[in-house]
Formats: C-alpha cells, sequence, structure tokens
C-alpha cells in the first residue's frame, strides 16, 4: 500500500487520467475529489462490495427456463 500526505487541494494522479484532490479536511473526514473518465467506475468500498455480493448471487441462482420465459412475454 502507498502512503501519501496531502492538504486541501493538493492532488494525486493514477495512470495519467485519474485525479484524486483533497477538497477539504474537517471533523476527522477527508473529503476527495475524483476526476475520471467516464468509462471508470468509481464506488466507495461498501457499495462495490454490494455489488460484488449481489452479482455472485445471481451467478449462482437457478437458470431460468426459456419456454417459461417466453409464455409470460406472449400472454
Amino acid at each position: 500500500m502507498l502512503i501519501l500526505t496531502r492538504k486541501t487541494n493538493e492532488s494525486i494522479i493514477i495512470n495519467d487520467n485519474i485525479e484524486i484532490v483533497v477538497v477539504g479536511i474537517e471533523d476527522g473526514k477527508v473529503k476527495l475529489g475524483i476526476k475520471a473518465p467516464k468509462e471508470v467506475d468509481i464506488h466507495r468500498k461498501e457499495v462495490y462490495e454490494t455489488i460484488q455480493e449481489e452479482n455472485r448471487q445471481a451467478a449462482n441462482s437457478k437458470s431460468i427456463d426459456i419456454d417459461l420465459l417466453k409464455d409470460f412475454f406472449n400472454k
């Protein structure tokens, strides 16, 4: 893990196209601004972990009977 020290309005650059800026520091919390291309997904870790778990559950769910699905949409 790389550990850096930054002050308000200072930033770091990742891979030439992602900039993380320290927007503010107050009450023991750091506010970060992230500039990245639109195709880069950015999530808080707890949201990312929830998405991953839901994807695992969906991948392990029982498959859908295609004939039943056809009947459903043809009604």
